[in-house]
């Protein structure tokens, strides 16, 4: 295999998950066995179940146990919920070092950064796990400065029309 990339999506605008999964779906079906490790999500992010169709080639993986995004929780189940999240990041940690699959998707990984659950310096030692080879994919909304030097493509997204705005005439 050649050698593998780093890739960023990133900004404020919503897609940066689902650019990153149909990286992740192309490269599962161009026989590349794939991982999705999805945080702060909760279990809504149900929506995407239909991908375990892919399996083995494509397996999405969720650490946290409630139904609300992390965001939505009170502080005590977010201190709960931080555990399982860590547990997620521990196992992303393992993957990466044994080089287990060809394609890593680390969703919201940055997002972790931006709450406090991991330092940057944190992501830095992650990223230096990769093997050459692995292809390794993060998302979130603010990319640092140490983070976007090591990044081989980074693409930001942004809004450009607000929600809710359909284009028609004015009122």
């Amino acid at each position: 295999m050649s050698e593998g990339q780093i890739k960023v999506y990133y900004g404020e605008g919503k897609g940066k998950s689902t650019a990153a999964l149909g990286q992740a779906v192309y490269y599962a079906g161009s026989g590349k066995e794939v991982f999705v490790i999805q945080f702060l999500k909760g279990k809504l992010s149900r929506d995407l179940d239909y991908l375990t169709r892919l399996e083995p080639e494509l397996k999405i993986y969720r650490f946290e146990k409630t139904e609300e995004y992390y965001n939505d929780l009170s502080e005590e189940e977010k201190e709960e919920e931080r555990f399982n999240v860590l547990n997620g990041v521990n196992f992303a940690k393992k993957v990466l070092k044994i080089g287990e699959c060809d394609v890593l998707v680390l969703d919201e990984l940055l997002g972790l950064m931006d709450l406090g659950i991991l330092s940057e310096e944190e992501v830095l030692q992650m990223l230096d796990m990769k093997n050459e080879s692995m292809e390794l994919i993060l998302t979130g909304r603010t990319l640092p400065d140490t983070i976007r030097e090591r990044a081989d493509i980074i693409f930001e997204i942004s809004v450009t029309k607000p929600e809710g705005n359909d284009g028609g005439s004015a009122e």
